[in-house]
């Protein structure tokens, strides 16, 4: 009658019984007696159900109802539990009446029935659309049951509701086994202590009761494994064993299912293999691995199913016993049930063992939120007693409405409380209030009693007659006689707060007596409305949990909601990682050098951890820091080795996700000694090695390679004692040192070291391991080009039944084309694009296509990246493009949301459509970057990788930055700026001491070829640079004037100049021959040496001057038409001081160039040439040259500390246009000045004045006592304008990083 069904856990492979639908497929319900079928009602005799048989036409061919309504149901009693396993349907024969759609319930009794789910809903099947055709329906599960019910929901709109029906499937029969709480079965081991590698358990159940311990078994050890319901969910925990120092906890515990009180079977499998288990209940798997690190189970004696054991410990003491029925209990390989039934097992402790299943005494009434239940009470009585119990998921519904003879009484549930309001009419109006109990929507059973007696109101939550609430009643009430249930919807002058109610109630009393509900179903008590009888529709819609990676689920009748806050990712099901996935993304994002979250495989199972980032020009960097200090000592232990271990700030999981995607990885490892030996010899036993990945023992040293047992030194045949490969194998009394790169990614990182020569007197050892560092990303830049039409990928089926998320980039100059393609049966997945401006995302998951487009502003055939992101899940679908246009599409409320697949995932061409021209990279689906490279390498028509990054992000290059071309990507050459960094971003410059110059000398080839680089288009100039355009651009900082900032000389008299005068203004000075007198700009309104820094751009184009200063607008002169346009013989530029032997200007001799510039320049760029930089980088080949002291500094980068400015304010004539000065008129006096701030401003100068005075005097103090005065005054003269410049300049104490002293340098 079964087949085997084999269902594989790593190694362990079980036979589970399973009817497939060839084997279990018996006709069951056309064999069965007239008798076997009931109605609800029967429009006349020729249409009783026991004619609704599917393809009869006995009677009048079928069953009708009296009504055509949706309380009508067809019964078929199966004379004994079946499992089904399909259903068919036809119209009633020959006429115009057939169902549409229905619904299944099925039962073991008769009563408490359950209606079928499928997809997380009640599922309703799709019937006839005639009298004749026969509409059948695999079940997605097969359940059993004896007796079935279908319920029309829609029928036909010629005629009325007509059925006939068939059931297919087989025999079913077990052993059942009734628990009452008290007895316990115990199944003896044959051995008295079991240690156990794998487990197969099988059994099912059925409760009432929320609580009970299904299965327990323990050892001595502190083995255990427990099966047990706490609060109507399932619980499964498992410890395979603690060590005694608590370091390895094993413990376990694992929640299935919920509301499994209902009492209905329940199928439980607990497959396990080592660590690895599979908990499957009612089809719903979860699969995990057990903490520890240990495989066995080990239990001593029994295991025990129904409760615990009185040979269990007492301290495991404390848990129900269960109470209910179970059946196939399978332990193993041996079947309990049988083993009972034969008296095998122990089972004295059972008052009354019976292997029948006594019938439920529950009946429970659905109401759905348009339904109420009226039933009679006593009318104009003083005492009022109603009770019942609930479950719902909503915080709010009506429970209860009664008018009374003056007012009425409302029992609600408000936030999850229940509330009673009492109205009294009588007289005035008044209200009395009543609350009790929180949390009551959680879907559990909750009792309620109210009372209501004589002068007050008592209200009872869970018959806790300790939490009783009591309140008085203005007057005696008197009832009146009506009792409405789940919703009251006559709209009268006194209406309740809250008008319906979705849930379920049973257990109802009024007046102390139990109402008869199957009475009202017959219609011979009270009446009803939109109510579904003896069965409870209660779905737990967050189990199983669709909210991924932690979110919290919360749920109301008809949906639920995920909170998604604190976990890392977004979505209606949390499924989105809202960080990048590398650090490379985050670069292609603009982003600079800093600490990032990062989360390697998108939606997958790992958590985002945090990186550093380091961005250089040409590779991105990621750093994961170790907790060992560097240079730690290394102590002698007891044992014979000393074991360092390491810890990172992530999971191992997380850093193997950053090396199998890196392209390099690295980490620095070093060992210095004393008497401390490291390898020994290549053939030798190591005295110490490292572990790494997977923890496996390394004994090559950093600088090698594995393989090999020697440190760089050996490998590069340099080491101390050439007999030796490490330094440190000398064995020397002086320190030594090996030390190196770790470069074999797949070693690393390094866990743990074991150093082995420490413990001899003298030896002494200190380990330093640097953080892992990765550079490269190989699923970022993961990309195939697609040649033809016709080309494609081919890769396994795609697995995303609930949710799956895709995401991809693609550039193509193509109109149209499929990107990717997964078909099913029915089902399939597309995305595609559609038009120059389109994308599509489609998709069938069995409710017929969906599509998603989005339009993006301009083409998307432009040979440039777009990014693709399309996602799917339970709750919508979503597509968006680019980060900017996006779509959602919500599911249907009720559906199917399995996405089932079974084709080759294609990427490309497909199913005889035109395929995708152009490139698509990073391809990644449900975070798995699908290896497009690899494959291509062997698929014609398609290519490895892709070029034309610049296209989509050169613009991240900025400054003048050229983008260059990578195979995997693109770097920005900041060669020809004044800017260094990965965009051409970071500001180069230098604090000058006051009397360093310097200069750079243009009158090399290639210093004249970057000169003519200018911003237009240059004509081509011979050698010498004549220029008839330039563009110089800087910024500067100072408190110190007058000063020369740039000066660029010539062979001739041509030069520009840019001074600071003596009142700290701006003047700039050209001299192109051809006037008397230089052509001089002078910005006199702003003294330009305050300490702030200030940016500085002039050009020129022949004749016109323009000049941009700070944020302001640029402002443009014309050189006088006596003057030369042509910038001759360009020869050299000089920062900070003209040091120059030709002729130079009298007035910048004289005026300016005595001290020299003390303060900070930085971007100096003259046309293409950055002097600056070049003088601060030796790596730059170039003819800068320093005198003085020159220290890199960042000071250029500091923020404009002024305020700004409106754009309309003109800085060089601030009384134009009627622009106003940002401050407060009212403080002006009339002479223009504000008084309050040259007060202040005086006194700060005051202060300022002494202190620099004071500081000027110790620091010579000092320096007269260290000795620092230097008598070579000729080298310090040379640059120097006094002796106390050439102090500064000669001292090497001078020579540190200004960078921290800075703001004491400008007070």
């Amino acid at each position: 009658m079964g087949t085997c069904f084999v269902a594989c856990l790593l190694n362990l492979c079980v036979c589970l019984v399973s009817f497939s639908a060839e084997k279990c497929d018996e006709v069951l319900a056309t064999p069965l007696p007239y008798s076997a079928f009931s109605g609800s009602s029967v429009l006349s005799g020729d249409y009783g159900a026991g004619y609704a048989k599917l393809n009869r036409r006995g009677g009048a061919g079928g069953w009708s109802p009296q009504d055509s309504d949706r309380y009508q149901w067809l019964q078929v009693d199966l004379r004994g539990r079946k499992q089904i396993t399909a259903l068919a349907t036809q119209g009633r024969y020959s006429s115009s009446d057939w169902t549409k759609q229905y619904r299944f319930l099925y039962s073991d009794t008769g009563s408490n029935w359950r209606a079928y789910r499928q997809d997380g809903t009640i599922w309703t099947f799709s019937g006839n659309w005639n009298s004749e055709k026969v509409v059948r329906h695999n079940l997605q599960y097969s359940v059993v049951a004896r007796y079935l019910r279908f319920i029309p929901l829609e029928w036909s709109e010629e005629g009325r509701v007509g059925l006939r029906v068939e059931v297919y499937g087989c025999a079913y029969w077990s052993d059942v086994i009734s628990f009452d709480g008290q007895g316990v079965m115990s199944y003896r081991f044959r051995a008295k202590k079991m240690r156990i590698l794998k487990d197969l358990i099988s059994l099912k159940f059925k409760t009432t009761k929320g609580d009970g311990i299904l299965l327990h078994g323990e050892g001595q050890q502190g083995d255990y494994i427990s099966l047990e319901l706490q609060r109507a969910k399932l619980w499964l925990q498992i410890n395979l064993g603690s060590n005694q120092y608590g370091s390895i906890q094993g413990h376990t515990a694992v929640s299935s299912g919920s509301l499994l009180d209902d009492d209905h079977w329940h199928s439980v499998v607990i497959q396990r293999y080592r660590r690895s288990v599979n908990f499957t209940l009612d089809q719903h798997i979860h699969s995990f691995r057990t903490n520890g690190e240990f495989d066995h189970l080990d239990l001593d004696y029994e295991i025990s199913f129904g409760g615990m054991a009185v040979s269990s410990k007492p301290s495991s003491g404390g848990r129900e016993n269960f109470v209910g029925c179970m059946e196939g209990i399978v332990y193993n390989g041996d079947n309990i049930t049988s083993l009972v039934r034969r008296k095998k097992l122990d089972t004295s402790s059972f008052r009354n063992l019976t292997f029948s299943c006594a019938e439920s005494h529950m009946f429970p009434v659905f109401f759905n939120g348009t339904s109420f239940v009226l039933l009679p009470g006593r009318s104009d009585a003083d005492t009022m007693s109603v009770s019942l119990m609930f479950r719902t998921w909503n915080p709010n519904g009506l429970l209860l409405f009664s008018p009374l003879v003056y007012g009425g009484v409302e029992i609600s549930l408000m936030d999850g409380k229940v509330t009673v309001h009492i109205y009294v009419s009588q007289k005035q109006s008044t209200r009395v209030d009543i609350s009790s109990g929180s949390g009551l929507n959680d879907g559990q059973w909750h009792s309620v009693h109210f009372l209501a007696l004589e002068s007050f109101a008592m209200l009872t939550i869970n018959g806790d007659e300790m939490s009783s609430v009591r309140a008085a009643l203005p007057i005696m009430i008197r009832t009146g006689g009506s009792y409405y249930f789940g919703g009251y919807f006559p709209r009268t002058n006194l209406s309740p707060t809250q008008r319906s109610f979705q849930g379920c109630m049973q257990l109802i009393h009024v007046d102390e007596q139990l109402v008869d509900l199957q009475a009202v179903e017959k219609g011979s008590l009270g009446t009803f409305e939109n109510v579904s009888l003896d069965m409870c529709a209660i779905i737990d819609r967050c189990v199983p949990n669709h909210c991924e990676h932690g979110g919290r689920c919360s749920q109301t009748w008809n949906s639920f909601s995920c909170a998604c806050e604190g976990t890392g990712y977004t979505g209606a099901t949390c499924h989105t990682s809202v960080y990048e996935q590398s650090c490379e993304e985050y670069k292609h994002l603009g982003r600079t050098s800093d600490t990032y979250w990062i989360d390697p495989d998108g939606s997958g199972p790992l958590e985002p951890f945090k990186v550093n980032c380091v961005m250089t020009e040409d590779k991105v960097w990621t750093t994961v820091a170790n907790d060992l200090p560097a240079q730690s000592p290394v102590s002698a232990e007891l044992e014979a080795a000393t074991v360092l271990d390491l810890n990172y700030s992530m999971s191992t999981e997380q850093i193997n996700a950053i090396t199998s995607s890196a392209e390099h990885c690295e980490q620095y490892l070093a060992y210095a000694c004393r008497m401390s030996r490291l390898l020994n010899t290549p053939e030798g036993p190591p005295f110490t090695w490292w572990l790494g990945r997977g923890n496996e023992k390394h004994t090559y040293w950093g600088g090698s390679g594995p393989g090999v047992q020697k440190c760089a030194c050996g490998i590069e045949r340099n080491c101390t004692e050439p007999s030796h490969y490490c330094n440190c194998d000398a064995d020397q009394r002086q320190w030594r040192e090996d030390s190196g790169i770790l470069m074999y990614k797949d070693h690393l990182p390094v866990s743990q070291v074991v150093v082995g020569d420490v413990r001899r007197s003298g030896s002494e050892a200190r380990l330093t391991v640097g953080p892992l560092r990765c550079q490269g990303d190989r699923n970022y830049w993961n990309a195939a080009s697609f040649n033809t039409p016709a080309s494609y990928l081919h890769f396994p089926t795609f697995s995303g039944e609930t949710s799956a998320d895709i995401s991809f980039y693609f550039k193509t100059s193509s109109t149209y084309g499929v990107f990717l393609e997964n078909l099913g049966n029915t089902d399939f997945i597309r995305l595609e694009l559609k038009s120059p401006t389109t994308v599509s995302f489609s998709f069938d998951v069995g409710n017929g296509p969906v599509e998603l487009t989005v339009n993006s502003a301009g083409p998307l055939n432009d040979d440039q990246w777009h990014r693709v992101e399309a996602e799917r899940n339970v709750k919508e679908a979503v597509l968006q493009l680019d980060g900017r246009h996006r779509e959602v599409r919500l599911a249907p409320p009720q559906g199917h949301t399995r996405l089932q697949l079974f084709s080759q995932l294609f990427v490309g061409a497909s199913g005889g459509q035109r395929g995708f021209l152009g490139c698509i990279r990073s391809l990644k689906m449900n975070g798995v970057t699908l290896d497009l490279e690899g494959r291509a390498e062997v698929t014609p028509g398609v290519k490895p990788g892709c070029s034309g990054h610049c296209s989509s992000y050169g613009m991240h290059c900025q400054n003048g930055g050229k983008c260059l071309e990578k195979y995997n990507g693109y770097s920005c050459d900041c060669s020809l700026t004044a800017f260094d960094g990965p965009f051409c971003t970071e500001d180069v410059g230098g604090y000058f001491e006051t009397g360093t110059v310097v200069r750079y000398d243009l009158m090399s080839d290639s210093g004249a070829s970057s000169l003519r680089e200018g911003r237009g288009s240059l004509s081509p100039l011979t050698a010498e640079a004549n220029l008839t355009q330039e563009e110089l651009t800087f910024s500067f900082s100072t408190s110190n004037s007058p000063s020369v900032l740039i000066y660029v000389s010539s062979r001739t008299q041509d030069y520009l100049a840019v001074v600071l005068r003596h009142n700290g203004t701006l003047q700039i000075r050209y001299n192109l021959g051809g006037l008397r007198e230089p052509f001089t700009i002078s910005l006199d309104q702003r003294n330009m040496a305050n300490g702030q820094p200030h940016s500085v751009n002039i050009s020129r184009q022949d004749r016109v001057i323009h000049l941009q200063l700070d944020h302001y607008p640029s402002v443009s002169y014309i050189l006088p038409e006596a003057s030369d346009t042509e910038f001759n013989l360009v020869k050299t530029i000089f920062l900070g001081k003209v040091f120059e032997t030709g002729q130079i200007d009298p007035v910048i001799i004289e005026k300016y160039n005595t001290p020299g510039f003390m303060g900070c320049l930085s971007r100096v760029q003259f046309n293409r040439i950055a002097p600056l930089k070049a003088a601060l980088r030796s790596s730059i080949s170039s003819t800068a040259s320093v005198q003085g002291v020159l220290v890199e500094s960042n000071c250029g980068a500091s923020p404009l500390t002024i305020s700004p400015m409106s754009a309309a304010f003109d800085p060089w004539h601030p009384e134009s246009a009627g622009a106003q000065f940002p401050f407060n008129e009212e403080r002006v006096g009339r002479d223009g000045l504000n008084r309050d701030s040259a007060i202040i401003g005086g006194i700060i100068a005051v202060v300022i004045f002494t202190i620099l005075c004071t500081l000027v005097f110790l620091v010579r103090h000092m320096f007269r006592h260290k000795g620092s005065y230097h008598t070579n005054e000729a080298k310090g003269a040379e640059s120097a304008d006094c002796a106390d410049a050439a102090i500064i300049v000669n001292d090497p104490a001078f020579t540190e990083t200004i960078e921290e002293s800075k703001k004491e340098w400008f007070i």
